[in-house]
């Protein structure tokens, strides 16, 4: 029994799919991971997954396959953002979610997944959501129950008690549960073990302050190297994926030597940061475009005053950090920080690391290739190859000159399945 319901749950991890097979043409198709551009390519998928990729008259269409013809379009894997929460709703800052019943961010998260892959993005990392709400969203995609990208879930962010994970805004009497406080190694450990049997499948950890709490300074080391040690060995040793928020210089460090995966936000990273992930094989996962959304619009959102101060003093400065990482030669991934602005508008970070030093390849590569990659899942997703799910976009011009070409996604393709046709 145990293996039969072990087989379903692994089943279901890719969704519902097309089960016919498919062939799609289009005008050119980008292979992101050279930049070489195809001309008429032909894509075969069967079940979901591609089967074959080439050129026209070099791949053959099997007879009865269900033709999907995107003349004049460009084709691209389907998009990844290794950086949301899709339960969180910008316009609703600082003290004004207390208007709310805890079941209302399990509800927005429906439309604000459904935004998401319409923008083209067809696998997200949610790290961190309130009351498992990435799980029960992530199954209700699976089942075919509403619309929406894979969802790599976190479930609680683990964090040190009084810190950016644990719930700092209000006075002492006022008891709130927060389920991913742990302090000391040994509740470390338990705590990732603890989300992994809730359905983690990457640990989210805070190793400093941040910009939205509140009561904490944003570059300051949250947990000690022997904590940070234990949690990242206990997560590895269990087969999971670790990213931790980092804005300070030490919690980056000791985190890099910790062996984390991936730095979230990294603003203050300095040489010795770039050197330690270069040598670890961390990535860096940059929310360098959310900086103009929260100080133009926080204030009206709600957001508290004093986080509005902590991102004007971060948020040059992290482009900054993140124009220096890539010329030192970093890893990256594109992490938007969704949530923190509009969900739908994560493709508007593609500009804005072309405008801090990455080519429009490298920053296509980081919400694809680079992030499969990272995900440790290369054989499904980033890349328009044979096995890969067939999770693919099509977008007018070419966005190898002008990456804005992909705030206008006309066609997304999950699973061999269009899940949006605005041509």
């Amino acid at each position: 029994m145990l293996k039969l319901v072990a087989a379903v749950a692994v089943a279901a991890l890719a969704g519902p799919v097309c089960a016919e097979v498919v062939a799609i043409t289009a005008a050119r198709m980008i292979d992101v991971t050279d930049g070489r551009v195809v001309a008429n390519p032909v894509v075969v998928a069967d079940n979901g997954r591609i089967v074959a990729v080439g050129e026209a008259g070099n791949v053959a269409i099997p007879a009865g396959a269900r033709r999907i013809d995107l003349p004049g379009l460009t084709l691209l894997p389907g998009l990844i953002d290794m950086h949301v929460h899709l339960d969180s709703d910008p316009t609703i800052g600082g003290y004004r979610g207390l208007e709310y019943a805890q079941s209302f961010s399990s509800v927005i998260s429906v439309k604000h997944a459904a935004v998401t892959l319409n923008a083209g993005f067809t696998t997200v990392r949610n790290v961190g959501s309130r009351n498992l709400d990435d799980i029960g969203l992530k199954q209700a995609i699976e089942a075919g129950y509403v619309p929406g990208p894979r969802i790599v879930p976190a479930t609680y962010a683990i964090g040190a008690t009084g810190g950016h994970c644990d719930a700092t805004e209000f006075q002492p009497e006022i008891k709130v549960d927060t389920p991913g406080a742990a302090a000391g190694p040994d509740a470390i450990r338990a705590k990732v073990r603890q989300l992994r049997k809730m359905g983690a499948e990457v640990i989210k950890f805070c190793g400093t302050g941040g910009v939205f709490s509140k009561t904490t300074t944003v570059g300051a080391q949250q947990y000690s190297q022997a904590e940070m040690d234990a949690l990242v060995a206990e997560a590895h040793m269990l087969g999971l994926k670790v990213a931790v928020h980092a804005h300070g210089t030490s919690g980056i460090n000791a985190a890099l030597r910790a062996g984390a995966d991936t730095i979230e936000h990294a603003s203050l990273a300095d040489d010795e940061s770039f050197a330690l992930a270069k040598k670890s094989g961390a990535w860096f996962s940059m929310d360098v475009y959310d900086d103009d959304y929260i100080l133009a619009e926080g204030a009206k959102n709600g957001v508290f005053a004093e986080s509005l101060e902590k991102e004007r003093a971060i948020g040059l400065k992290q482009r900054q950090t993140f124009q220096r990482s890539v010329k030192a030669g970093v890893k990256h991934v594109f992490g938007t920080d969704a949530g923190v602005y509009p969900h739908g508008t994560n493709a508007r970070q593609f500009a804005k690391m072309v405008e801090w030093g990455m080519t429009p390849l490298q920053a296509i590569q980081a919400a694809t290739v680079n992030a499969g990659q990272a995900l440790g899942r290369p054989g499904d997703v980033g890349t328009i190859a044979p096995g890969r799910y067939a999770d693919i976009i099509a977008v007018a011009g070419d966005p190898l000159t002008d990456v804005k070409a992909l705030q206008t996604v006309a066609v997304v393709i999950k699973g061999g399945v269009v899940t949006k046709d605005a041509r």
